[in-house]
């Protein structure tokens, strides 16, 4: 009889953001899957969950898709964590997905914590319709990805690193303009949890003068309809700092 893959989001700030179904799973599991031990270990501590863990991450994903498959086609209940967050969203996930959906075993993934909703819903900005673009690409291809986002009418959502912010921040004025709106989401469900809105160029002064730590969601607002098609080159660049006309 074939086991099943679950996908268990676990928590991206304060640890009792889990769900009792999440908990009930990771024990009755007879192997998870971990983006890093480590991490994972100090979770399961908490919660008296006694289960065998592997590495499960990006530089070894294709070399371990397969095994868990067999161990899961031998009728074993494999769950699978990312250090935070829902995996498959910005995490390791979705090779072991769609492996185990073409071998015909069942996929099940639990709802829970992922970073990006709650940093949507408190940025202010509209949330009816939205686009997640996750990290955009740290060299080759970065530009091209924000350019083909300049008149996307929908709030745009971004994870970025802290040591990359501000530079990032700069780069969007180029793009969108000083003027459009955003939000920075640090340290979600954290003890320091800090949003700071405003438009983008505020929000890059606010980042120039305080140092950002933690992890990072950025929220911009899409495109107004009376500014599409009316983008200039001059923000094609980096911008000089002037209010779109």
């Amino acid at each position: 009889m074939k086991g099943t893959l679950y996908i268990v989001p676990t928590p991206v700030g304060n640890l009792e953001d889990i769900t009792l179904r999440a908990l009930r799973v990771l024990k009755e599991a007879d192997l998870i899957l971990a983006e890093d031990t480590r991490t994972t270990s100090l979770l399961l501590s908490r919660y008296d969950i006694h289960v065998p863990l592997v590495s499960h991450h990006k530089y070894n994903e294709h070399g371990t898709a397969e095994k868990v498959c067999e161990e899961i086609l031998a009728g074993r209940k494999v769950a699978l964590v990312s250090d935070a967050g829902t995996p498959g969203i910005s995490d390791p996930g979705f090779l072991l997905s769609r492996t185990c959906a073409a071998k015909g075993i069942e996929v099940v993934t639990l709802p829970g914590a992922t970073a990006c909703i709650p940093a949507l819903v408190s940025s202010g900005l509209p949330c009816d319709r939205f686009c997640f673009e996750g990290f955009l690409p740290q060299k080759k291809g970065r530009m091209s990805a924000l350019e083909a986002l300049r008149e996307e009418p929908r709030t745009m959502v971004f994870y970025e690193s802290p040591y990359r912010l501000v530079a990032t921040l700069q780069q969007f004025i180029g793009v969108f303009g000083p003027q459009r709106h955003c939000s920075v989401a640090r340290e979600i469900s954290k003890m320091h949890e800090e949003h700071v809105r405003g438009t983008l160029e505020q929000v890059h002064s606010h980042f120039v003068a305080t140092d950002p730590k933690g992890e990072i969601v950025i929220v911009v607002a899409g495109c107004p309809t009376e500014k599409r098609g009316a983008h200039r080159n001059k923000y094609r660049d980096g911008g000089d700092g002037s209010e779109e006309e």
